[in-house]
C-alpha cells in the first residue's frame, strides 16, 4: 500500500509541474461543484455549479481506482476514470485520472487527445509506451519517443500527439494515466480514419494511404 501512495504522490507531483498554459481555462471562482439542477443560477465549462455554501467534502472524493473498470469493446483493455461526472468537485479545475488494465500482448491503439497532456505511471507489468512528434527538420517525417516502463516509472505524453501503449510482459499491466483537462476527448486513429460515418471516400484513403481501393476496403472490414 505504502510504495502504490508514494507512486501517485510521485506522478501528481510531477504532472503539476508542467507550465500553467498547457491547463484548462482557469477558474473564476475557488470552487464550481458541478449538479444536475437546471434552475442553479451559475453555469461554467459546461456545467451547472452548485451553490458553493452547499458543497461538501463527498463532492471532492472519488473511490474504487484500486479495482478494474470497464472493458473496452474489442480492445483487451479496462478503463477505470474518475472525472467530473464521477468527482463533481473536479469542474472547472483542468484534472481527471484514469486506471488502465491492459492483458499481456495487448495495445492501447494509436490515439491522441485534442486537449490535455498525458502522465502515466505503471504500478503493475511492464510497458513499451511511446508518442509521435513531427520531425522539425523534415515535414514528411516523425520522430518515435518510446520507453520501456516498469513499476514506478512515469512517462508523458504532450497535448495532441499521437501515442501508445503495449504490453509487453506476460501478465497485466495496471497504470494510472493523470490528464490535465476535465475533458481531454480522445481520436482513436485507425477507427476515426477507417470507420468514420459517413466513410471518407475510397479514392481519398487510397491516395493518402498510397493503397489501392482493394486494401482500403480489407482495411475498413477490420474496423467496421
Amino acid at each position: 500500500m505504502s510504495m502504490w501512495w508514494f507512486i501517485i504522490t510521485l506522478a501528481i507531483t510531477s504532472f503539476f509541474s508542467f507550465p500553467s498554459y498547457a491547463y484548462d481555462n482557469n477558474p473564476l471562482q475557488d470552487i464550481c461543484v458541478a449538479v444536475n439542477d437546471s434552475k442553479a443560477s451559475i453555469f461554467v465549462n459546461g456545467k451547472t455549479c452548485k451553490d458553493p455554501k452547499l458543497a461538501t467534502a463527498d463532492d471532492f472524493f472519488a473511490s474504487g481506482l484500486n479495482v478494474s473498470g470497464n472493458a473496452v469493446p474489442l480492445i483487451n483493455i479496462t478503463i477505470n476514470l474518475v472525472d467530473v461526472n464521477s468527482m463533481p468537485g473536479l469542474n472547472t479545475l483542468g484534472m481527471s485520472v484514469a486506471r488502465f488494465d491492459l492483458e499481456p500482448q495487448s495495445l492501447a491503439p494509436l490515439h491522441m487527445h485534442p486537449r490535455a497532456s498525458a502522465l502515466i505511471t505503471v504500478l503493475e507489468g511492464t510497458l513499451y509506451a511511446g508518442f509521435l512528434a513531427p520531425d522539425p527538420i523534415n515535414f514528411f517525417k516523425s520522430r518515435l519517443f518510446s520507453k520501456i516502463l516498469n513499476p514506478g516509472d512515469v512517462f508523458v505524453f504532450p497535448q495532441g500527439l499521437i501515442h501508445f501503449q503495449y504490453n509487453v510482459g506476460h501478465k497485466k499491466a495496471i497504470f494510472l494515466t493523470f490528464l490535465n483537462s476535465q475533458n481531454p476527448g480522445i481520436v482513436m486513429i485507425p477507427r476515426s480514419i477507417l470507420a468514420s460515418e459517413p466513410p471518407v471516400p475510397d479514392d481519398i484513403l487510397a491516395k493518402g494511404f498510397q493503397l489501392n481501393k482493394t486494401q482500403i476496403s480489407e482495411l475498413q472490414k477490420k474496423f467496421s
